[in-house]
């Protein structure tokens, strides 16, 4: 089946063999898709189709690649068509790359459960203790709140108001929000407060409230290193952007309404928000083909 479309293109299309190479790649990966879903190259859906494109942009492949990818599959669906090996054709109304609005990348919750326990004492004695227990709560306050490096590291000790569970953060423009804390982002900051703070400031003072030894200021680069050490043990290189993705996806497949994580994330647009917007989408089908009593009826 494949193989009479290679040749379709080679002889019939007259395309370069370096062409049809690159094609061949590109149906293979598909086929490779479909393989870890059951299914195969007559039986994919649309969704497919999109799910793939999306995995394509999610590993960093470039629009160019995306775009010509598509119109080999786009091809081949024709093919089979034409062949009748296949009744509809799961490449119709696909939007071109240049359209696609990609969803960042976040790691899935048991991932988060892991690295949030990560964070061990790198040395002996009380300041090793300390800095494992500051980067503790820092990891938990980017995941409670999707805060970004720079309000991290920004963030004032009179910013937060840990008795009343929410943290006060200055985002772009010198914009304010109001970011909830969970309950284990609360229990950890307390801890950092209580047993931590007091270790890294010494003999000085500083208003900030995440420091490094000597009460100085984090850099944007320790903060990146340390989440990125958290992760090692998992196989992944997170960053604390992936974080932030992940609290603001994680809501939504939750059942978060988006404007309530435009809030949360700091949007000053709905539309830089409505990137997940297909994953509220995916919640609304799960729980109407779940609850609906006509949902599957014949």
């Amino acid at each position: 089946m494949v193989s009479g479309f290679l040749d379709y293109l080679k002889i019939e299309k007259g395309l370069a063999p370096l062409t049809v190479a690159a094609y061949t790649t590109d149906v293979g990966q598909f086929i490779d898709f479909l393989g870890k879903r059951k299914r195969t190259l007559l039986n994919a859906r649309r969704n497919e189709v999109r799910d793939f494109i999306q995995e394509l942009f999610s590993h960093s492949v470039d629009g160019r690649s995306v775009g010509r990818k598509l119109s080999v599959l786009r091809h081949l669906y024709r093919y089979l068509l034409l062949d009748k090996l296949i009744e509809h054709d799961p490449t119709l109304n696909i939007d071109s790359p240049k359209q696609w609005k990609v969803l960042p990348k976040s790691l899935a919750r048991d991932e988060m459960e892991v690295l949030l326990h990560a964070p061990k004492s790198s040395s002996k004695g009380k300041l090793g203790e300390a800095i494992a227990l500051r980067d503790r709560a820092m990891l938990e306050v980017f995941y409670a709140g999707a805060l970004r490096v720079s309000e991290m590291t920004a963030v004032k000790l009179e910013d937060l108001k840990l008795d009343f569970g929410y943290l006060l953060v200055r985002g772009k423009g010198d914009k304010e929000r109001i970011v909830p804390l969970g309950k284990s982002a609360q229990e950890m900051l307390g801890e950092y407060m209580k047993h931590a703070r007091p270790v890294l400031t010494g003999v000085h003072t500083s208003p900030l409230l995440f420091l490094r030894r000597g009460a100085h200021q984090l850099t944007r680069q320790r903060v990146w290193q340390m989440v990125r050490a958290a992760s090692s043990g998992m196989g992944r290189n997170a960053s604390p952007h992936m974080l932030r993705h992940s609290c603001a996806t994680h809501m939504v497949e939750n059942g978060a309404d988006l404007r309530t994580v435009q809030t949360i994330l700091g949007h000053a647009d709905i539309s830089t928000t409505q990137v997940y917007t297909h994953l509220a989408l995916d919640r609304l089908k799960s729980v109407y083909q779940k609850h609906h009593p006509r949902a599957k009826a014949r």
